[in-house]
Formats: C-alpha cells, structure tokens, sequence
C-alpha cells in the first residue's frame, strides 16, 4: 500500500530536519573570518568607517544564526519558506538589493558633483583665458 505524504507534511519534514554540527562549525568560523576581515579592512584604510558597522552587523547576524538555529526556523516558518537554507539566500538577496540600491544612490550624487565640478572648471577656464586676452592694465 502506497503512503502519500501531503505538501505540509513536507514542509514540516524539512523545517524538522536535524542540523549538521559541521555546519555549524564552519559557519560560527566563516562569521568570525568575516569579522577579522572586515576589522583588517579598516585598520589598512581599505574600507571606509561607515561600511564598518553594516558588515559587522552581517556577521553577528550571521553568527546568531550559526549559533541560534532555532530563529532561522522559526522565521522560516512566519515568512511561508520551505527549508531555512532558503530563508538565509532570500535574506541575502534582499541584502544585496539594499547594497546595491545604496551604491546606485551614491553614484547618481558622486555623478551630479563630477558634472558640477566640470562646468565650474569650464567657467575658471573661460575667465582665465579672458583675463590672458585683455592683458595687463
């Protein structure tokens, strides 16, 4: 006799599914790499203070959830996703679209500053050399 099993039991079977400890271990490591990287990073002037806290901020969160498994669960199970390895790439998806929306934003100001900048030199330059053509008084 064949045993079907209904899509919410499924899900259930995922959401229940033991965690690996390698896992865990690798993720505590990859989150304190991150740290130490991110702390190397500032310390060589390589990124800039005010990134500092956003990526230190990943990496605790994703410390907590390498050492909290149970809130990943749990938020899997209010958003409606199936398995918490889909939960973490949705949240990193969301992540990147907040990055890169941030770096569109600051592009479009440093683009507007580069066109100012340019015609104000176009404007020295004109009275420059019209100061040249008139000569000394």
């Amino acid at each position: 006799m064949e045993q079907k099993i209904t899509l919410e039991e499924l899900r259930e079977l995922f959401l229940s599914a033991e965690e690996s400890n390698a896992a865990r271990i690798v993720a505590v490591l990859v989150s304190v790499a991150l740290t130490a990287v991110v702390l190397q990073l500032v310390r060589r002037r390589a990124l800039r203070e005010e990134y500092t806290p956003i990526w230190l901020g990943v990496a605790a969160a994703f410390l907590l959830v390498s050492l909290r498994f149970d809130l990943l669960r749990s938020l899997t199970r209010a958003i409606g996703a199936w398995t918490p390895s889909s939960t973490l790439f949705f949240l990193g998806e969301l992540f990147l679209l907040a990055i890169c929306l941030n770096f569109a934003v600051r592009l479009s100001r440093a683009s507007v500053q580069l066109k100012n900048l340019g015609q104000e030199l176009a404007i020295l330059r004109a009275r420059l050399d019209a100061s040249i053509d008139e000569g000394p008084p």
